[in-house]
């Protein structure tokens, strides 16, 4: 199964190629790592049979290489970011992954795309049910960004106090309590968990640095590189124990920060 991956990060190039050797059938006939690029490789190429595309490229979204090149083939997106626009792949049989990718992840996508095959009329080209699918998803997705929290209603003792999204400079969790820290330092617990915060929150300003931490972007004070390629960092308002974000999570972080 010929196949093509359009990503522009090295690290996650190199890391999907891994999880795709243990796959025999799949054979990686191409990288490209921008819109220009993938749009004129697809132009000059016959249509592989699958498609790996990281949603943003350093040259703009790859939703524009499919605008502007009508490929019959199947796709499978990859994303940093946790949307819940993002479901609609899974809607429709188009699977996404979020990063890093993770093999069980990548094996059930790959499950779904020769199950998708099977189930293509004999009649039509090879892929055309795949693309008109594929049309359908580029159609529902792209249209309506999504709508992220503005403000959350707080508990404080006897009162309730509205905290504007741009008050928070993290959130926290300890003994199973989440905590809102404002940037002014006032803290106040939670009753969402991280994961729930991390899908109302717009993902251009928060980030989930590890199983602890969700942060604001102006939360971020200073960044030290620390042990097996970790970073360590400093938050405002400061914590007393270390916040430290993984090797895998990163590349994710640093891109974050552009």
């Amino acid at each position: 199964m010929t196949t093509l991956l359009i990503e522009d990060e090295r690290l996650a190039v190199t890391h999907l190629q891994n999880l795709l050797r243990k796959h025999p059938a799949v054979q990686v006939v191409a990288v490209v790592s921008s819109v220009a690029a993938g749009t004129e490789w697809l132009r000059q190429h016959p249509a592989p049979d699958l498609i790996f595309a990281d949603i943003q490229l350093e040259d703009g979204l790859s939703f524009e290489i499919f605008e502007a090149v009508p490929v019959r083939a199947p796709l499978i997106f990859t994303t940093s970011f946790n949307e819940y626009a993002l479901k609609a792949f899974q809607l429709l049989s188009v699977d996404y992954l979020l990063k890093p990718i993770q093999a069980k992840d990548l094996a059930r996508a790959l499950e779904k795309h020769a199950y998708w095959l099977a189930q293509a009329p004999v009649p039509q080209p090879a892929g055309e049910a795949q693309w008109l699918k594929m049309q359908q998803l580029l159609t529902q997705l792209v249209p309506a960004p999504p709508s992220y929290r503005q403000r959350f209603l707080i508990t404080a003792g006897e009162q309730l106090l509205p905290v504007a999204v741009e008050e928070i400079a993290y959130f926290y969790t300890l003994h199973e309590v989440v905590y809102l820290v404002r940037h002014d330092g006032r803290k106040f617990p939670l009753e969402h968990n991280l994961e729930k915060l991390e899908s109302l929150l717009d993902p251009a300003k928060f980030f989930r640095l590890n199983r602890q931490y969700l942060a604001s972007l102006k939360a971020i004070d200073k960044i030290h590189s620390h042990f097996l390629g970790k970073l360590k960092l400093e938050l405002l308002p400061p914590r007393p124990d270390e916040v430290l974000v993984s090797r895998e999570r990163a590349p994710l972080f640093k891109r974050w920060l552009e």
